[in-house]
């Protein structure tokens, strides 16, 4: 399936799913000459290199359109950023946006969660249960690039959001996950991994947990961007491929814990 080169959804065997929801960076054309945002700003606020961790996934979901044309982690009503107050206070657009633009990115918004309803629907029929991971990247140098860091107390490099699923239901499944991305050797050290800090997870989680309750096990992961320069956008080639490592990691444990929890008819 593709939404019209909007986003990739490619089907294969097996039961991990892994989506990078904020990767893209495209603009459609009769909104170019709308943008305030310079390029640099835009780029900042996504979440670059998240589509190349999606490997971990047998099937994958990659959205190249960026998040300042239609942010799908977002409920609906607020997908589309109208007022600075919705995009951490950045002017996005010359003047207010009509509602025919609105409009027409509201439709890439119901056509994306009809095309990943039909992936999870065929998943759900063939294997009972399937895992999803979100990734994405969050910023923490908003104080500019020579600026102090956020607080690394109450912002992990790793945040796991797990506030849109049935915790008690995946709790074996959530805990392994943690416990095997925390093990992992990161050129000799450990990821620092904590669950529900930062964020809790956004709306493509949440649909998830919403439509697929007993048969979606769907975990938002936040790398904080410690792996590039916020600012120049230049990464640390290293990080990028050792963070992969770090995601594929996991994926024998998720299975394991997929197996265990079997599947719920209730």
């Amino acid at each position: 399936m593709n939404g019209m080169n909007d986003w990739s959804v490619v089907k294969a065997e097996g039961r991990l799913v892994a989506a990078a929801v904020h990767d893209g960076h495209s603009i459609r054309e009769n909104l170019v000459e709308r943008l305030s945002l310079d390029d640099a700003s835009r780029l900042r606020e996504e979440d670059p290199f998240t589509g190349i961790w999606t490997g971990v996934g047998n099937s994958t979901i990659v959205v190249s359109t960026s998040r300042f044309e239609v942010d799908l982690n977002r409920p609906r009503e607020k997908a589309v950023y109208r007022k600075p107050e919705d995009a951490w206070g950045l002017s996005v657009w010359n003047g207010e946006l009509e509602d025919e633009f609105v409009n027409q990115s509201l439709e890439k918004y119901d056509r994306f969660y009809e095309d990943v309803k039909v992936l999870f629907a065929e998943l759900e029929k063939e294997y009972g249960t399937f895992f999803v991971y979100d990734i994405h990247t969050y910023n923490h140098m908003r104080d500019g690039e020579s600026g102090s860091p956020a607080d690394p107390e109450s912002n992990p490099e790793v945040n796991i959001g797990t506030g849109n699923l049935d915790r008690e239901r995946w709790a074996s499944l959530v805990d392994r996950f943690i416990s095997d991305l925390s093990s992992f050797d990161y050129n000799g050290r450990h990821l620092d991994v904590r669950e529900n800090v930062k964020f809790k997870g956004g709306e493509f989680s949440r649909w998830i947990g919403n439509n697929f309750p007993d048969s979606a096990c769907c975990i938002a992961i936040e790398f904080k961007k410690f792996f590039m320069d916020e600012w120049t956008g230049i990464p640390d080639e290293v990080q990028v491929a050792l963070i992969n490592d770090a995601v594929k990691s996991t994926a024998e444990g998720v299975l394991d814990e997929l197996n265990k929890a079997g599947v719920r008819n209730e």
